[in-house]
């Protein structure tokens, strides 16, 4: 019997991204260290951190975190010029990402991070290989999961 596949962000969540899986759909998951800061890792640990627009690229063989804000904590230190919206490097292994390049640049494919959580006292992001969503692809969810919510309440109320 196979094992059933864990949530990796589901325990010490920093932050998610709630849109991404209404608007795109998602091929594949990732897990991505990042070169943080200093500063960074202490704004994280306050949970001042946001991936509500940021996306990643991939140039030159390394992929990139773009578009996410790290708000600095107020006891950052004096002689760091913070830069919350900074673009962070993403750890992969070499297979990873020559499949992401293949990926990526066939028509419609992008990178979308998903989750940022702690594992083993270090900050992993999830990302996920997506494709957009069209409107009655997103119609048609609405419906599932409000047929789901339904099913539930019948259920429930006997």
């Amino acid at each position: 019997m196979a094992a059933k596949k864990k949530n990796k962000a589901s325990g010490n969540t920093i932050a998610l991204n709630r849109k991404a899986r209404h608007e795109f759909k998602i091929e594949e998951n990732y897990e991505a260290g990042m070169v943080l800061e200093g500063w960074e890792v202490k704004s994280l640990r306050a949970g001042r951190g946001s991936l509500q627009e940021a996306y990643c690229v991939i140039r030159n063989g390394e992929a990139w975190l773009l578009g996410a804000n790290f708000t600095p904590a107020p006891g950052t230190s004096t002689h760091v010029d913070p830069d919350p919206r900074r673009t962070r490097k993403l750890l992969l292994h070499d297979h990873e990402l020559r499949k992401l390049v293949g990926l990526t640049e066939q028509k419609g494919y992008t990178l979308i991070p998903l989750a940022m959580y702690w594992k083993r006292g270090r900050a992993k992001l999830e990302i996920g290989l997506a494709k957009g969503k069209k409107k009655q692809d997103k119609r048609a969810d609405e419906k599932k999961k409000d047929w789901e919510r339904q099913k539930a309440r019948i259920m429930k109320n006997g």
